[in-house]
């Protein structure tokens, strides 16, 4: 009987020993090891389920060696990119394999727990293997990184992207890249080849990351540089079968540009050119006259519009009404769809054409200046 009692009493010991170590335990896992991460770590993002919360942590702090010292504290700087639309893992294990990180798991795991993988920022970082993982984490979801996206439209003259750089968070002044497109050195060999002697017409429209510490040239040198990575290697062969050379393509694709709003008119308008150029009639592209005319303070742009008949008398070798032939050179930056307009040129019978006048930005093309007249508009 004795005997019996002293196994029940055991057993009861035994029984509260294991309930006073779970109870350890779980006041260890979801109090202390969370409570221990968010020092370490930083609160965890309130958006996530309680029980993803204390994982998290306890997975946190059984890499806290890997996430808190660096992979080398003598490491050198290096520029290191995220792209737009890459996930937090994708991310890290970049990270991992430029050796910035220990773990890409462990990177993954921080990111979740803080929400700092919903706040990811693409564009161009300074890291350095000597920061710590938590201190990489926090770098990238930085909205100051080492470069600024900088974009521009198809059409646009040096000068209105000049006028973007104010604001743009790039250290360069409008006068200073306006002094680069004019006057090219020798970084521009395609440019330079063709026979340019402006970076006007070459500078490509398009969105870019640019470094912050970038230079005038640095800008100049990207914009033009994407000019001739876009252009097809057969650009040259098709202008050619035109009688045109890749400057003088380059020139009639920023009239085609400017004139274009329905892109699949590009290469009618093209056509029309074209005809008049081999004709010997002047191209009258209102375009030129506004390029010719510069900024216009009443409107407050580059573009004057509508034209008064004084200003189609503007003398200036861009004035496509009393010059014959091309421009001297461009007018504008444009696209590829307005330079493989001129590639593809259309073998039209037009001469003419007018906007149409129900307001759609398409064009009305004419055989006869007779019919051109009679498109004119009420």
């Amino acid at each position: 009987m004795k005997r019996d009692k002293k196994e029940h009493l055991l057993l009861i010991a035994f029984l509260l020993f294991v309930l006073m170590v779970m109870a350890t335990a779980y006041y260890a896992a979801v109090i202390l090891i969370p409570q221990k991460a968010a020092r370490d770590f930083g609160v965890p993002d309130p958006g996530l389920e309680r029980s993803k919360r204390v994982l998290y942590a306890i997975s946190l702090e059984a890499n806290r060696k890997n996430l808190l010292a660096p992979v080398d504290a003598q490491g050198t700087e290096v520029l290191f990119q995220i792209q737009s639309g890459e996930s937090a893992s994708q991310v890290a294990y970049n990270l991992f394999q430029y050796g910035l990180i220990h773990s890409h798991s462990a990177l993954t795991e921080l990111l979740i727990y803080s929400g700092n993988d919903k706040r990811i920022q693409a564009g161009i970082y300074a890291l350095s293997p000597a920061m710590s993982g938590v201190d990489i984490a926090n770098h990238i979801v930085d909205s100051n990184p080492e470069d600024v996206a900088f974009s521009f439209l198809h059409g646009w003259r040096a000068e209105e992207i000049a006028a973007l750089l104010p604001q743009s968070g790039l250290d360069i002044t409008p006068e200073e890249f306006l002094a680069e497109v004019r006057a090219p050195g020798g970084a521009y060999p395609f440019a330079l080849a063709a026979g340019a002697a402006s970076l006007e017409g070459f500078l490509y429209p398009d969105e870019y990351q640019i470094l912050r510490s970038a230079s005038a040239q640095d800008l100049a040198a990207a914009l033009s540089g994407h000019f001739v990575s876009t252009l097809p290697a057969e650009f040259a062969d098709l202008v050619a079968a035109r009688g045109l050379d890749v400057y003088e393509s380059v020139i009639l694709a920023s009239l085609v540009q400017k004139e274009m709003v329905a892109v699949d008119e590009g290469p009618t308008i093209a056509g029309v050119f074209l005809k008049r150029l081999a004709a010997g009639m002047p191209l009258q592209s209102d375009p030129t006259v506004q390029y010719a005319l510069g900024y216009d303070e009443a409107s407050g742009g580059w573009w004057k519009n509508p034209l008064s008949e004084s200003d189609l008398q503007v003398s200036s070798p861009y004035n496509t009404y009393l010059n014959s032939g091309l421009p001297p050179a461009p007018i504008c930056n444009p696209g590829l769809t307005a330079l493989m307009a001129v590639a593809n040129a259309a073998d039209t019978p037009y001469l003419y054409f007018r906007a149409a006048c129900d307001g759609s930005g398409r064009h009305v093309f004419s055989q006869t200046y007779e019919e051109h007249l009679a498109a004119t508009c009420e």
